[in-house]
């Protein structure tokens, strides 16, 4: 049996659009492609385009699963492989499900007491399951900023670099609490937070408007770091995306 990429991309959630470029890139051709150009696609085509998204959802770029595909050899070997990578990302996601779980008891018992609100003295156990290596691997998607930060995180020490990667968090963890208060993502309070982040990203390299841009749509479009994003506060990722546009918009255009 054939499906047709619009019933296909039906059941996948996946756009046509995506399908095509997978065809493109050789990924994930067809099982034929008729006189009209129309492709269609069959079981063996499904099997893979599981695959796909699930490496995808792991945080894997398009170069490394067509790498990954390209050296399997047997399907459910191929599959027993993702179901552990899948379990491993299961215990990750519930490690950072119960420090967020801890944090919202925080904030409401500060709230209770009329305490400080600072993320980032919040204890330890905050920045269970965010990792610093889990943040690099989320930038396979610019190369190029993925290399500078490399080359800068080789000359610094492990507490340095965890030190960086807490302030990351508690940037989101504030980002959260201003979504929270229904502040607009172009108000200057949430502006401050995106030029901070701006300038951190400017230290390494040279960030143009567009690429930032760019930056931004990730935080809805990259799988890991929007579950990233929505595991501290629904509609954070799509909150910072706009926090960024609109810097872009009014300090970079």
């Amino acid at each position: 049996m054939v499906w047709p990429i619009e019933e296909v991309a039906r059941m996948s959630g996946v756009t046509a659009r995506t399908l095509r470029h997978y065809d493109e890139i050789g990924l994930l051709p067809p099982a034929r492609t008729g006189s009209n150009g129309h492709r269609r696609y069959g079981e063996g085509e499904l099997l893979r385009l599981q695959q796909i998204l699930v490496l995808r959802a792991l945080g894997l770029g398009l170069p490394e699963i067509g790498r990954i595909l390209a050296e399997q050899v047997d399907e459910v070997e191929a599959l027993r492989g993702h179901h552990r990578r899948l379990l491993a990302e299961r215990d990750r996601i519930d490690t950072l499900a119960g420090a967020v779980s801890r944090t919202i008891t925080e904030l409401e018992e500060s709230r209770k007491d009329g305490g400080p609100m600072t993320a980032i003295n919040r204890p330890e156990n905050l920045f269970e399951g965010i990792r610093p290596a889990q943040y690099r691997e989320s930038l396979r998607d610019f190369p190029d900023l993925a290399g500078d930060i490399d080359r800068h995180t080789s000359t610094m020490s492990e507490a340095q670099i965890e030190a960086g990667h807490r302030e990351r968090t508690a940037q989101m963890i504030r980002l959260a609490e201003l979504l929270a208060a229904g502040v607009p993502a172009e108000a200057d309070p949430v502006q401050a937070e995106i030029e901070a982040q701006h300038r951190a990203l400017t230290a390494l390299r040279t960030v143009s408007a567009e690429e930032y841009r760019a930056i931004g749509r990730a935080c809805v479009e990259n799988e890991q770091w929007r579950a990233a994003y929505e595991s501290i506060a629904p509609g954070l990722a799509a909150y910072q995306r706009d926090a960024i546009e609109a810097y872009v918009t009014t300090r970079l255009g």
